[in-house]
């Protein structure tokens, strides 16, 4: 009898670390922690729990104030996603300036990060209409590619790579019949900047993200993918109209490394960790791995 008993407890325990292990190997992809914002403004170390619960297996921060992230020293950060099996791959520094930079660059290359990344145009080029609601630019394209490129060389002698995140307006001429994003592309050395594509705001800007691979192959090192609803809305991944599958049978092309969901505003009801899981299964049905 205890022979038997010892025989089912084994196999028990062999089932559950079967069971384990069939679990870590589900985690995949990456999510930006700006989509959970406000519960990260709450409790950081409890949303971080229930995003790698989600199956994700790194993270895009976005916030850092005073040498911290998300209250937390850039070692203790580092240290806490490690215990949670997620990985710090790339952060949005929206505050970098020419003056800021170094220390900016140590603490990203402190707390893990791989990808140091510019959300918009650094500096105060970058503008907001809130009635409106448009974004833009102020500023010549040559005073914004100097910027980035110096402080994608300080990323990179540092052993950072540095990358540039798009929205719409960088798609439409500007005043001067630029293109921003063809410029940068063009003027950029890709040894030292590359670009963020942002997905959603390409097809917004009524962009091809594919022709951008074939302009432009192997510039595109991170993808953040969100859909689109009917109405032109964020939209969980697999919930909308963008041809993702198109989109995915190009990731060589591209030079995609790392793809990251994101969703910046949730609507009728939905609540952006819900949002996080539903994009997560949609990541599976098109074969994101």
């Amino acid at each position: 009898m205890k022979k038997n008993l010892f025989s089912k407890v084994i196999i028990a325990i062999l089932l559950l670390s079967i069971s384990a292990a069939s679990f870590a190997q589900k985690k995949s992809g990456g999510m930006t922690l700006y989509t959970v914002r406000n519960e990260m403004g709450k409790d950081p170390k409890a949303t971080l729990k229930e995003v790698a619960d989600l199956g994700y297996k790194y993270i895009e921060a976005v916030d850092y104030k005073d040498g911290k992230f998300y209250g937390m020293a850039p070692a203790e950060f580092k240290s806490y996603l490690k215990s949670l099996g997620l990985k710090p791959i790339s952060v949005h520094m929206g505050s970098m300036t020419l003056d800021n930079a170094d220390k900016l660059v140590a603490d990203v290359k402190a707390a893990g990060f791989k990808y140091f990344i510019a959300p918009v145009p650094p500096m105060g080029m970058f503008k907001f209409d809130p009635k409106t609601r448009k974004l833009g630019m102020e500023g010549s394209m040559e005073q914004l590619a100097e910027i980035l490129n110096t402080i994608a060389h300080k990323a990179k002698d540092a052993g950072l790579e540095f990358l540039y995140h798009n929205h719409d307006f960088e798609f439409q001429a500007n005043k001067d019949g630029v293109v921003p994003i063809d410029y940068l592309l063009e003027k950029l050395d890709p040894k030292y900047v590359n670009f963020q594509m942002d997905l959603y705001w390409v097809t917004k800007a009524g962009a091809d993200p594919v022709a951008y691979f074939q302009k432009y192959p192997g510039r595109f090192k991170i993808w953040h993918v969100k859909d689109m609803d009917g109405q032109g809305r964020f939209a969980p991944v697999g919930q909308g109209k963008i041809d993702f599958a198109r989109i995915l049978a190009n990731k060589k092309l591209s030079g995609m490394k790392y793809y990251i969901v994101e969703q910046d505003m949730v609507f009728d009801g939905m609540q952006p960790l819900e949002a996080l899981k539903i994009s997560k299964e949609g990541l599976n049905k098109f074969g994101f791995k």
